[in-house]
């Protein structure tokens, strides 16, 4: 077998794990076949060079297609087979008579040189399992093809493996295909630190976006760099080096198109998102002359793909090179005409867009007009309007403005790396923008929990105070943890003072919200716990006035420092659907990360997890990988609050080093918390606690809290948590939120000197109508535990009962078997209840759902971060309570629902 891991390329691991399902087949004796289809430079031959070198244990034959050889018939068989003709004596004398055609190139009797070569390699499989690795096989000769693919559809009981590449699009009918993926941003970060350690982060994700997962496009690139742009102080290529192999083989398809076709794929890659129509328009003033038929050349080719809503390349190295191989007077030409026809049918935007492209020199108008217009556009199209502004700005200081605010609408939308380079672009003579600049790269720091981010944060709040309170208001809020700090409470609290000093009184509500946001976070500096909820109750409170996802996130932050999960999650979620609405993609994580931590603590645990999930994934394609390691984080906690080991352990795993780690603390402390280790668990928790503050700890140090004393009790270690537990009352107590008073109540009888007052603290909560669920069943567990230790059994067969129910309910097998053995300690006869009723948890759901779908249990483990051994665990639970036997009928079953 050639086993996955024993192969390493980067990025192909998907790849690498196919061919050794197959090679692993084979060595058992059920041979088969595998096509690898992937673009030119993408990485077919070098996948199949890695393979045949880690092929140790197996006789490996290779051959590669050539396109003069195609009319040689059995060229490519021939070399296939010589290897092992040299090798194995006594051939019978029709494999014999058959070879000798190969060998003298005559066609002869097709079936009788493919039972021929199929019996030579069953005779080599007496030593070793076969391996035939064909590079380029759409090359072969089609004699050589015919027989290749005779043997593969035989050898379903021989211990032969075949593994072919040929190029997307010439896929051979009937045979498993396999398509190699672009490279992962990760993945093509790595690659490109390996051809250029000195390459500038947001230089490579420029790099990285021209390639699009390319791998040859990357080595081509990152090869043409010059220094000053491998360090980002030069503007990087738009496309691929003139020198590159690629780039002449993209060129040489464009070539081989009719002029009119060239022409239009000119204008389509100029206006990547204009229609059709548009296209055909700009094409001439006889338009009449041009239809749709003039791009059936490109789309029968596969070159482009044309809809209503535009033309599509086969890929953006493609619209790249179209783009780039026009001389620089047609694309001002077209850009041009492009400008009239949007003009002409009222698309300002765009039109000053293809206007500013095909402008020469400095055009004062031109760039007011694009930065008036760019106010109001997605931040995407912002960006480049300001980056086009900029470029037409004659003065210092108005540029310096206009490329930092298309630095900042870059990052909004996702793309910090072209952030980043505008803002090196700032001019020295910018004024405040290069103050702003450096806020505004701190800013962006923030979700990768860089150090020093908020010191930088709280330099630009001083440095603005009075020139420019605005930002210098923005600053602190966004540098909030400060005033959690101890070396920094006292600094913050006074800039909050000298900020708030230029507050009239009328502002809007986006701008007061973030007054009473500061205010409240330089109480909490201060000391004065009462006045930071007042003044970030009336922050909350404005929220149902602001529309925009920045100003909600502050809100969202408000209604966790004071305890409202609910109301915060809320917001969170709010904030995540206008900024995807507004298309301030790098928003969306950032909020679905509040909003998971707002439901985790307002006990909301499915909701939580959905927005965790989502959250991932979202930050994954955004480029924050730190970020989705929160969300990573986030979910290994609520694996491990319900007792789900493996998937906990496996989304630790996950998770970078970092700000999340404490996140991840408290996981391995529930587990600790499942498995009966209470000191372990204790001294995780103490840690976490007592840690300086990073992202989410405000929450975070009273989240842990009731299993801090939880386990402080058992472990006998109450006295060293008594600081925190009257810290935890006294807020919790202050929340008025239903749901943290039942934990201070069950908190309060965990450290009950007595069984009687722990047994009034205990009623207390769960007369809380905000506790629920898991929580609530948690308590109830407590309680029952606590009564029966004082032998008042039949009072705690009632409470242990509640709990074993809830817990099954929630499909945490580990706490519901704690519940029953605490049932059969206090003298109930009770087996491990079955799943109760049909109704499924949310994970139940959202696994049905995929399963149903067609998802392998491996894809479900992959998609919601899970272990294939927690998929298998709730996959057997829906069937018992769905009442089915198998994913056909749970399918079906769902289909009719």
């Amino acid at each position: 077998m050639i086993a996955a891991p024993a192969v390493h390329i980067l990025g192909r691991a998907d790849t690498l794990a196919d061919i050794g399902r197959l090679t692993s087949a084979a060595a058992a004796g059920r041979g088969g076949v595998l096509v690898i289809s992937a673009g030119p430079g993408e990485g077919r031959t070098a996948l199949l060079h890695a393979v045949a070198a880690a092929a140790d244990d197996w006789t490996v034959l290779t051959a590669t297609g050539f396109d003069d050889e195609r009319d040689l018939p059995y060229a490519s068989l021939q070399t296939l087979l010589t290897p092992l003709r040299d090798r194995i004596a006594g051939p019978t004398p029709a494999t014999r008579d058959a070879l000798s055609n190969v060998d003298g190139g005559n066609p002869g009797d097709p079936l009788a040189v493919g039972l021929a070569a199929l019996s030579l390699l069953r005779t080599a499989t007496r030593t070793r399992p076969v391996l035939c690795l064909i590079d380029d096989a759409h090359l072969l000769d089609p004699h050589s093809w015919r027989a290749v693919l005779f043997a593969a559809r035989r050898i379903g009981t021989e211990r032969i493996a075949i593994v072919a590449s040929v190029p997307t699009g010439t896929e051979p009918p009937g045979l498993p295909v396999h398509r190699l993926a672009p490279l992962g941003p990760v993945d093509a970060r790595r690659l490109l630190a390996g051809h250029a350690p000195d390459l500038a982060e947001d230089v490579a994700g420029t790099i990285a976006e021209i390639a699009a997962g390319h791998p040859g496009a990357l080595i081509d690139l990152v090869r043409a760099l010059t220094p000053e742009q491998r360090r980002g102080y030069a503007p990087p290529p738009e496309t691929l080096p003139l020198d590159s192999p690629l780039r002449r083989r993209l060129a040489a398809e464009l070539d081989s198109l009719p002029p009119r076709t060239r022409d239009l794929l000119l204008l389509a890659a100029a206006a990547p998102d204009a229609a059709p129509d548009t296209l055909l328009a700009a094409a001439g003033s006889g338009a009449d002359d041009w239809t749709l038929a003039d791009f059936a050349a490109a789309e029968k080719r596969a070159l482009i793909t044309v809809t209503a809503a535009g033309v599509r390349f086969r890929g953006p190295l493609m619209r790249g090179v179209a783009y780039a191989e026009m001389p620089v007077a047609r694309r001002r030409t077209a850009h041009a005409a492009l400008a009239a026809v949007l003009e002409e049918r009222g698309a300002r935007l765009p039109a000053l867009l293809h206007r500013a492209a095909a402008t020469t020199g400095p055009d004062a108008d031109l760039a007011k007009d694009l930065a008036g217009a760019a106010r109001s556009a997605d931040p995407a199209v912002a960006a480049e309007a300001g980056r086009f502004a900029a470029a037409l700005c004659p003065t210092p200081a108005e540029k310096a403005g206009l490329l930092l605010a298309a630095a900042r609408s870059a990052w909004l939308a996702g793309r910090p790396h072209q952030a980043g380079q505008l803002i090196r672009r700032i001019p020295a003579a910018g004024g405040t923008a290069r103050v702003r600049a450096r806020g505004l790269t701190a800013e962006m720091s923030l979700p990768e929990g860089r150090p020093g981010a908020r010191d930088v944060l709280l330099d630009v709040a001083a440095e603005l105070a009075e020139s420019d309170p605005g930002t210098a208001l923005e600053a602190l809020a966004l540098a909030g943890e400060a005033a959690c700090r101890p070396g920094e409470q006292s600094r913050y609290a006074a800039l909050a003072r000298r900020v708030a000093a230029g507050q009239r009184g009328d502002e809007p509500p986006p701008v007061a919200l973030a007054f009473h946001h500061v205010a409240g976070l330089a109480c909490i500096a201060d000391g004065d716990e009462e006045g930071s909820f007042a003044r970030l109750r009336q922050a909350v409170a404005l929220a149902d006035r602001v529309a925009e996802p920045g100003p909600l996130l502050r809100a969202a932050t408000a209604g966790v420092l004071i305890g409202d999960g609910r109301r915060a999650a809320a917001l969170a979620g709010r904030a995540a659907v206008l900024a995807r609405e507004a298309g301030a993609s790098v928003l969306v994580p950032q909020a679905l990360e509040l909003a998971a931590l707002a439901g985790m603590a307002s006990g909301d645990y499915p909701a939580a997890n959905e927005a965790a999930l989502d959250g991932a994934a979202v930050a994954r394609g955004t480029g924050q990988p730190v970020l989705a390691g929160t969300h990573l984080a986030v979910l290994a906690v609520l694996a491990a609050l319900v007792g789900d080991r493996d998937t906990a352990l496996a989304r630790i795993a996950s998770v970078p080093e970092g700000p999340s780690r404490p996140l991840c603390e408290w996981a391995l402390a529930l587990l600790d918390m499942v498995d009966g280790r209470c000191p372990a668990a204790a001294e995780r928790l103490l840690a976490v606690v007592s840690a300086p503050p990073g992202p989410g700890s405000a929450l975070l140090r009273v989240a842990v809290v009731p299993h801090l004393l939880e386990t402080a009790a058992q472990a006998g270690v109450r006295a060293a948590v008594e600081p925190v537990a009257t810290t935890f009352d006294r807020w919790a107590g202050r929340t008025g939120q239903p749901n943290w008073l039942a934990l201070r109540d069950r908190c309060r009888a965990l450290r009950a000197d007595d069984g009687e007052s722990a047994a009034g603290h205990f009623e207390t909560a769960l007369r809380h109508e905000g506790e629920a669920g898991f929580p609530r069943a948690h308590t109830e567990l407590l309680y029952g535990r606590s009564l029966r230790r004082r032998r008042r059994n039949v009072e705690a067969r009632t409470h242990l009962r509640r709990a074993a129910e809830t817990f099954q309910l929630l499909d945490a097998a580990p706490w519901a078997e704690q519940s029953v053995r605490e049932l059969r300690a206090a003298g109930e006869r009770v087996e491990t209840p079955p799943p109760a009723g049909p109704a499924l948890t949310a994970q139940q759901e959202r696994i049905a759902a995929l399963v149903a779908g067609g998802a392998t249990n491996r894809e479900v483990a992959q998609e919601l971060h899970l272990s294939p051994r927690t998929v298998d665990h709730h996959l057997r639970n829906v069937f018992t309570r769905l009442g089915v036997r198998s994913r056909t009928e749970m399918a079906r079953l769902l289909s009719q629902a």
